[in-house]
């Protein structure tokens, strides 16, 4: 077992506090349209969510050797820069979630890295060749491929199932839509968990416990895997019904097809040792298959409210753990008070949150004031034909329950 300083056991437990919300706060990516279109009941789906995120946590380490041996200078930075970014992390994932946005954990931690790293030994710590080639461009890739790809699968998928029989076919479509729900965790898992695993080496060779360009040790993998299940269990309800409902409303071929084209995305990025974003690669596909029915339209409004998250999350994730940096370079006090910060906060965002509970028995349900139509879906839901086909259930509800926002 490693020689761990009080600090470095403070950054462990702090970084596995990152994981178990990087868990709650991506559940969304894998089940929410299968929760949105009944496929299964929402706590089976968070508990089955939980169990493959565990199991992809030891599938790869690309994406843990990406963050603890590429993105910054190893050399240069002490376990108190890891504190601090995980710090600005956490902070981000909690804010987000309150207000049901889907944002990148991924780039949080990103953010709060780079962001830490500048603050303690400048700009020159940081890899930018890496950054632009590992987190930057697939950030922009990821949702626009998985998109396009969920869209085209989607035409294709009412083509080649317009003669089929209608309740069969769905039937049919809801048993692949878990199957392709349980592929996405299993992609979570070797993606998201990775980068927790990838902090704790990050820390674990800063703090002199194990050598430089060291993979993760198997209990760091063990470890981290079971708290991103753990939170994932628990499940990010409040994104979940941001995902399943918010953005457009997804029809079970619609949903095996954006699941499918998304976790084909993030297996292919993890293998090779892209840290991408699960969020972007999931958003870009639901909101793909949104658009791939006849009909079928994306609330604009609230995608809008997603990509400002999304631009934010870097930069404000980075100031918060460049701050907490600059505090706990004061010494053991300082890093108290960030720790203290820190839990306050949470604290605090928590007790918010009890204002308005959103839970497995009302995650389907929609606020009345995402019922008002934005100007764009209204314009594309007028110039639509409706949907055709025997596989697809005509839309009965009210004009405006279809261009809602």
């Amino acid at each position: 077992m490693e020689n761990f300083s009080l600090i470095l056991a403070i950054v462990v437990v702090t970084a596995l506090a990152f994981d178990f919300t990087n868990g709650f706060h991506d559940t969304a990516n894998a089940m929410a349209t299968t929760i949105s279109t009944g496929a299964m009941r929402p706590k089976a789906a968070v508990a089955m969510s939980a169990v493959l995120n565990l199991v992809g946590a030891f599938l790869s380490i690309e994406v843990a050797n990406t963050i603890s041996k590429g993105l910054v200078d190893e050399s240069g930075i002490q376990p108190e820069v890891i504190f601090a970014a995980l710090v600005g992390a956490i902070l981000w994932n909690l804010l987000t979630w309150l207000v049901g946005l889907p944002s990148s954990s991924s780039h949080a931690l990103m953010g709060g890295l780079i962001g830490a790293t500048i603050a303690s030994a400048g700009v020159g710590a940081v890899h930018g060749d890496v950054l632009v080639t590992k987190v930057l461009i697939p950030a922009i890739a990821a949702p626009l491929v998985a998109g396009l790809a969920a869209m085209l699968a989607s035409k294709l998928t009412y083509r080649l199932g317009r003669n089929a029989n209608g309740e069969a076919a769905k039937k049919g479509y809801r048993t692949g839509q878990i199957a392709s729900a349980g592929l996405v965790s299993l992609a979570h898992g070797t993606n998201d968990a990775q980068k927790t695993m990838g902090i704790i080496t990050l820390a674990l060779v800063t703090g002199g416990a194990i050598a430089p360009d060291s993979d993760p040790p198997v209990w760091v993998i063990l470890s981290a895997g079971l708290a991103i299940a753990l939170g994932t269990y628990l499940g990010g309800w409040r994104i979940i019904r941001t995902m399943g409902k918010g953005l457009t409303d997804l029809q079970p071929q619609q949903g095996f097809a954006a699941q499918t084209s998304a976790a084909t995305v993030i297996l292919a990025s993890s293998h090779l040792g892209f840290s991408l974003s699960t969020t972007h690669s999931v958003s870009g596909s639901v909101m793909g298959a949104g658009l791939g029915r006849k009909g079928g339209v994306v609330r604009w409004s609230t995608a809008t409210r997603m990509f400002v998250a999304w631009g934010l999350t870097l930069p404000a994730a980075a100031l918060v753990a460049a701050v907490a940096e600059y505090v706990t370079s004061f010494g053991t006090w300082g890093t108290a008070f960030v720790a203290v910060f820190l839990i306050a906060s949470s604290a605090a965002i928590w007790v918010v949150s009890r204002r308005e509970v959103v839970d497995h028995t009302n995650v389907n349900e929609v606020d009345d004031a995402e019922e008002t139509p934005d100007v764009v879906t209204t314009a594309i839901a007028a110039v639509t034909p409706p949907p055709t086909g025997t596989v697809e259930e005509p839309d009965t509800e009210p004009a405006t329950r279809t261009a809602t926002v």
